[in-house]
């Protein structure tokens, strides 16, 4: 959770719709006492980027991955 205050907010509000975009949740504060009187929050998150592979928990990466390819071995 992120806090501004209005001045704050006033002047990085792009940026912080940007972390509100991600699923973050902005508290705008007023006044010396700091006291909340606004939550920022995206209607619609965007989801977080995962790699495919790291997707599937039986995905193992063995040690033949790392050895040279035979000699003459086109691809096909």
């Amino acid at each position: 959770m992120i806090t501004a205050t209005i001045f704050e907010a006033k002047t990085n509000l792009s940026e912080l719709l940007k972390k509100a975009q991600a699923g973050e949740t902005v508290i705008i504060t007023s006044g010396r006492d700091k006291k909340p009187v606004a939550k920022l929050e995206a209607i619609h998150p965007t989801p977080k980027k995962r790699l495919g592979g790291l997707e599937d928990p039986n995905f193992v990466l063995t040690d033949a991955f790392w050895e040279d390819l035979p000699e003459g071995w086109t691809g096909e």
